[in-house]
C-alpha cells in the first residue's frame, strides 16, 4: 500500500471485478497488506479521467493478466481502517462490477499470493474480505444479462 494513501484527507475511489467464465468466478488472494492473505476480487484505485468500467478492466489486466468486460455494478463497500488513536488511516469506497471474461490466463504478480476459479459455493472455508459473499452471489445472479 502506498504511503500516500495512508491518513488521507478524503476517501479513495476503487473498483473491483467479479470476472465470470463458464459458470465460475475468479478469486484472488492478496499478497500484500492491508488485506494480505485474504481472498477477494481483483481491483484497485481509479485514476483521474478514467471511467469506472475502464478502471475495472485495467486493474484486472494489471493484476491477473485477464482481459475482461465489466458490465454491471453489483454493490458497494467502504473499507475504513483507523489507527490506535482513532484517526482514519485508510478509507476506500469500492464499487464491485460483474465482468465477462474475454481472454487470457491468470498470472500471479507481487500483489497476488494465489488465484482460483470458483463456483457459486466456492467460498466455503476461505478467509475473505468483508462482504465478499454477498457481492459474489450478486455477480452469479447477474452473469446472464
Amino acid at each position: 500500500m502506498s504511503a500516500a494513501r495512508e491518513y488521507p484527507d478524503r476517501p479513495f475511489l476503487a473498483v473491483s471485478v467479479a470476472i465470470l467464465r463458464e459458470g465460475k468466478l475468479l478469486l484472488v488472494r492478496r499478497g500484500n497488506p492491508p488485506a494480505q492473505g485474504l481472498w477477494t476480487l481483483p481491483g484497485g484505485v481509479a485514476e483521474a479521467g478514467e471511467t469506472l468500467i475502464e478502471t475495472g478492466a485495467r486493474e484486472a489486466l494489471e493484476e491477473t493478466g485477464i482481459v475482461c468486460e465489466p458490465f454491471a455494478l453489483i454493490g458497494h463497500r467502504e473499507a475504513i481502517v483507523r489507527d490506535e488513536a482513532g484517526k482514519v488511516k485508510r478509507h476506500f469506497v469500492i464499487l464491485p462490477f460483474a465482468a465477462r471474461y474475454i481472454s487470457g490466463e491468470v498470472r500471479l504478480n507481487e500483489e497476488l499470493g494465489d488465484a482460483r476459479w470458483i463456483g457459486p459455493d466456492g467460498l466455503a472455508g476461505l478467509q475473505t474480505t468483508e462482504g465478499l459473499a454477498v457481492i459474489i452471489a450478486t455477480a452469479f445472479e447477474r452473469q446472464n444479462p
